[in-house]
């Protein structure tokens, strides 16, 4: 049996949690927003059949008709053995096809369908009113703002890279 280190007397239950500290942190607030986001987003997506990843690729691949899953995985930051799964997925659904490049029978360019492209429209317009109900009440400004800083996060971590 194990002692336990704290005397009873200096025992106490905790009936709140604080995370005070780490909210002085922007990653940890930028995480707790992202958890708020996701989750409303996939209860947004869910009637579509789509996640947040196969949604994001649907949404690529209908606004560049002829992507190379190469430049897919590029865009969104994700490994190319990783893509294949979510490719397959919107394959199988009929939403998008796979043309062999005749310059390189190695690689495929990616297309939606018809099926694909009003899929995408309607699961575009379901996230505008998701992101319309989550930012209700943020003026035009900060909203701009907040993404002009969230920008600049991301910029500079390409320019460590």
């Amino acid at each position: 049996m194990r002692k336990n280190p704290v005397p009873p007397e200096l025992q106490t239950t905790v009936s709140h949690v604080s995370d005070c500290c780490l909210r002085s942190f922007h990653g940890y607030q930028i995480k707790r927003t992202f958890n708020v986001i996701q989750s409303d987003l996939n209860r947004t997506l869910k009637p579509f059949d789509l996640r947040m990843i196969t949604y994001s690729a649907l949404v690529l691949i209908v606004d560049n008709p002829g992507l190379r899953q190469s430049q897919l995985a590029e865009a969104m930051d994700i490994e190319r053995p990783n893509l294949v799964v979510i490719i397959d997925e919107l394959e199988r659904r009929d939403l998008i096809v796979r043309d062999r490049l005749p310059q390189d029978r190695r690689a495929y360019a990616l297309k939606a369908t018809l099926a694909g492209r009003h899929l995408c429209d309607n699961a575009i317009a379901a996230v505008k009113v998701h992101e319309n109900r989550l930012t209700q009440g943020i003026s035009p400004d900060a909203l701009t703002s907040a993404m002009k800083v969230m920008q600049l996060i991301e910029a500079n971590r390409s320019r460590e890279g």
